[in-house]
């Protein structure tokens, strides 16, 4: 079995639940403010590490009390930290989160995430059925530092393209599993993408960010997932459920989808397995404590399959 790496952000969610979002420039009132352990680089480490990956995180947390909190919290989820730095010139990543009607707008402060660097990544060992995952909350020079060595090692490299901005062409072509979310699709493929659109128009956009060996993944929230894989399509029907928060979905998609191609399971395994354990995440509040078990995900699809 091959272990997981995941050099990303580590964050302290603060969240705010109202009846709905405020316009610009208006204030409503909120019921509850909540802390939860978030940050993408966070978030897909938790999932992978709950559904029994070997996962290490690379990252950097502030000397404070959140850092401090969070530093605990992934301890005890069994992500290991060696690799994580305390950082004494800038505070602990902090995403503020508004959700209303279970859907949410985030802002994020990167702080310590900003100052993650190519030295960062260099101590960590990887082997070829190794799973090094990366997204967009770190500096893309530390990602492509990362990227070079797992592929010279022939491990297998998932970029999430989150939150969307341009990316470097030369990491572009060290990614061996590239997933976006709709939104992040239009702006990397450049073309307007909606969800009331024809599927094709996705397939044609996922395709165009394909070359031959590489795999895009397309998140669809209720709808399910798209990957083109070697050109073709290949859907996963997204499952019913009663959606509580969507933050840290995507997350846990990807995270999954590592823990499983660590475990060498066929990639449609993977990919069907991955679609359950985000229906799971977004019935409840959070993003990192949000993270499925294997008994979880498991029931879920025995539940789906009776239905």
């Amino acid at each position: 079995m091959g272990r997981v790496f995941v050099a990303g952000s580590i964050n302290m969610d603060v969240v705010a639940t109202a009846e709905r979002h405020p316009r610009v420039g208006e204030t409503v009132a909120g019921s509850a403010v909540l802390y939860f352990p978030g940050g993408k680089g966070a978030n897909q480490a938790v999932a992978a590490a709950k559904l029994g990956a070997p996962t290490t995180l690379i990252g950097r947390l502030g000397k404070d009390a959140f850092g401090e909190q969070l530093r605990t919290f992934l301890a005890a989820q069994g992500v290991d930290l060696d690799f994580v730095k305390d950082t004494a010139e800038a505070h602990t990543g902090t995403a503020i989160i508004t959700v209303a009607n279970a859907d949410n707008t985030i802002v994020v402060v990167p702080g310590a995430n900003a100052l993650v660097s190519p030295e960062d990544v260099t101590a960590p060992v990887f082997a070829r059925d190794d799973v090094v995952v990366s997204q967009l909350e770190i500096p893309q020079r530390a990602i492509l530092a990362v990227f070079r060595r797992a592929t010279q090692v022939r491990a297998t490299t998932i970029l999430n393209v989150a939150p969307a901005m341009e990316v470097d062409d030369e990491l572009l072509t060290l990614v061996k599993i590239l997933v976006l979310n709709e939104s992040e699709l239009s702006f990397l493929a450049g073309t307007d993408l909606r969800d009331c659109d024809d599927p094709a128009r996705f397939v044609e956009a996922a395709r165009s960010l394909g070359r031959k060996d590489r795999i895009v993944c397309v998140t669809l929230g209720k709808r399910g997932v798209l990957a083109v894989v070697r050109g073709q399509p290949l859907f996963v029907a997204g499952r019913p459920v009663k959606v509580a928060d969507t933050t840290g979905a995507g997350d846990c998609f990807v995270g999954a989808l590592a823990a499983s191609i660590a475990r060498q399971a066929a990639f449609r395994d993977a990919l069907y397995l991955a679609n359950v354990a985000a229906s799971v995440c977004v019935q409840r509040m959070g993003a990192a404590p949000s993270m499925p078990t294997p008994a979880e995900v498991e029931a879920a699809m025995v539940a789906g399959l009776a239905n």
